[in-house]
């Protein structure tokens, strides 16, 4: 993103509203729904990156996040959570695998239709920012004493604030 601040500009402004901006969906909620995507898409930065952000709002529970990236049915989490993060798997493999089985039965388990919404549109963004990130072969730390000290930061000044630390000030000003 530092390369071609650009771009990088609206990529974090929509990462800011599906992630860390007010929505009925916890921002922990809405970090596991991309850290799921991008842990099927394969993409070491991404998930270990959202799943440290996902940590931060979840009290730091790193278990959680392994344990819905291994197998969200048997996670300690919401069935409306396990209904929408159904819907992210299907909409990574491609979005016709989405049915209206799938989203009336995320409906009755509470979810809205803008949690629906959202959890669709979190789930095609990170197939594009995985794709984005490995297919530009970026330098993904393995360090994830890293990811957890980045993931804290991310959580407590959102996605818009934190590229400052990265992007020149003239492009995160505009």
């Amino acid at each position: 993103m530092a390369f071609r601040p650009a771009t990088a500009k609206p990529l974090n402004e929509l990462a800011e509203v599906l992630l860390f901006g007010p929505n009925s969906l916890a921002p922990g909620e809405r970090e596991l729904i991309a850290t799921y995507v991008s842990h099927l898409n394969d993409c070491h930065f991404c998930q270990s990156i959202h799943g440290a952000v996902a940590a931060a709002h979840l009290d730091g529970d790193e278990d959680l996040v392994k344990r819905v990236k291994a197998d969200f049915q048997h996670a300690a989490i919401s069935q409306k959570l396990k209904a929408l993060l159904l819907i992210a798997s299907k909409v990574q493999r491609g979005g016709k695998h989405v049915t209206r089985a799938d989203v009336e039965h995320a409906r009755t388990l509470g979810a809205t239709d803008t949690e629906i919404h959202d959890t669709v549109l979190i789930a095609a963004a990170f197939c594009m920012y995985n794709r984005y990130v490995d297919g530009l072969g970026t330098t993904q730390p393995l360090d994830e004493a890293m990811y957890r000290e980045r993931g804290k930061m991310v959580a407590q000044k959102g996605y818009v604030e934190g590229s400052k630390d990265y992007l020149p000030a003239e492009a995160a000003a505009h």
